[in-house]
């Protein structure tokens, strides 16, 4: 059996800014996935999902995960996250910095980008949250076959 977890992770934005959320969804090999969403105020779409990686990365590490996979729709994001594209947007570079040395934590991480419909679950959550249905940190998600 793997050692490495997956996360699947999301940022939503409506009105980009406006009301924004981010969604993390985390499968531990053997483990219960672990989803945890929540509003963030009004901020970019892009900011949502960085923050969704930041808050990830720091679930991630808090439980002990040294190997991860992480799965975003955000191409922008996972092409900054590789150094295929600058971050030139100010609002971002925190976030970025902080992703950054988060995924110094680990043993071994990969940012995988994925279409849309590969990150359902995720997207979901993110959207619960934005209607006032938050999933706090610790809360648990399906079993993890």
């Amino acid at each position: 059996m793997s050692d490495t977890a997956t996360m699947h992770i999301d940022g939503a934005s409506r009105g980009n800014p406006g009301p924004a959320a981010y969604a993390v969804v985390l499968a531990r090999p053997g483990m219960p996935v672990v989803e945890e969403a929540d509003t963030i105020g009004t901020a970019s779409n892009n900011v949502a999902e960085y923050t969704a990686l930041v808050e990830g990365l720091g679930l991630a590490v808090e439980l002990g995960v040294k190997k991860l996979n992480v799965f975003s729709d955000s191409e922008l994001m996972v092409k900054q996250m590789s150094g295929a594209y600058k971050v030139k947007n100010e609002d971002l570079r925190p976030l970025y910095e902080e992703a950054c040395r988060l995924r110094r934590q680990f043993e071994q991480i990969t940012i995988t980008h994925v279409r849309r419909e590969q990150n359902t679950r995720a997207d979901a959550i993110g959207n619960d949250a934005l209607d006032g249905r938050p999933r706090k940190r610790g809360a648990q998600g399906e079993p993890n076959p």
